[in-house]
């Protein structure tokens, strides 16, 4: 390591930030390090991160509005995010599924000498992966997340009308604008759950904005063609639904 780490301590509690700070300090002389921010929620830390130049995120797993590990997964669309420790009091259903996808975590209260170790290691790792977060918590988030110019821009879930897979993006639709996102539809569809149904092989809508269907000429010889389209709240055009889906989608629609 050359030079101190660039430390973020992200933690809704303040007393718990003040007490990393302090074990940082302890542990100094084995691990230097700085500590470049300080953040009481996911969503500061997310705006925090292009200028503060972080290398190690400490972040508590469980905080208002947005977890520990979906704070993680929003960095994962960065081209260099930080390293992630997580700490977390004793929560069995959190420990089972770290220990099962090799994700290091710290359990309160942290010892210095943990933290020294878990410091050196992400040091060199870089901490976990994309799959290995998702996996660790499937749980729906309450945010998608696209890079803009090295930032992190999240995007409220209840806001998307709609979502289509092109090429390797998947397009994310609101009323004001649209975004690119890494995920895949079916990773979507799984952990989202009744929120957005499938009109179409690539194509994702939000259930509860289907406001009318009308019928329309077919221009596909595949069995996606379909003779329906519906139409959403918010969104000017309709958007087609196969022949294999319709059967699904008609149930929602609202006459």
């Amino acid at each position: 390591m050359s030079g101190p780490l660039q430390i973020l301590i992200v933690d809704d509690e303040a007393p718990a930030r003040a007490r990393l700070r302090e074990l940082l300090a302890d542990c100094s002389a084995e691990v230097p390090s700085r500590v470049v921010g300080e953040a009481a929620s996911g969503v500061q830390a997310l705006a925090l991160i292009p200028d503060c130049q972080a290398q190690i995120a400490l972040v508590d797993i469980h905080m208002p509005g947005m977890s520990g590990i979906e704070f993680a997964r929003h960095l994962q669309v960065l081209d260099h995010p930080p390293g992630v420790i997580f700490v977390t009091a004793h929560d069995q259903y959190a420990v089972q599924a770290f220990e099962v996808n090799a994700i290091d975590y710290l359990l309160k209260p942290v010892r210095a000498a943990r933290l020294a170790a878990a410091l050196v290691k992400f040091a060199g790792s870089g901490g976990p992966q994309r799959e290995q977060l998702a996996r660790a918590d499937p749980g729906p988030r309450r945010y998608f997340s696209s890079a803009e110019r090295g930032r992190v821009h999240l995007i409220p879930v209840q806001e998307v009308l709609f979502l289509k897979a092109e090429l390797k993006y998947v397009t994310v639709h609101t009323r004001e604008r649209e975004f690119l996102i890494e995920d895949s539809l079916s990773q979507i569809e799984e952990e989202a759950g009744a929120r957005f149904v499938r009109v179409h092989r690539n194509c994702l809508v939000a259930a509860a904005l289907i406001r009318g269907a009308e019928r329309v000429r077919s221009t596909a010889d595949d069995e996606e063609g379909g003779q329906w389209a519906v139409h959403l709240e918010g969104y000017p055009e309709p958007i087609p639904v196969s022949r294999r889906q319709w059967g699904m989608i008609k149930p929602l629609v609202k006459r």
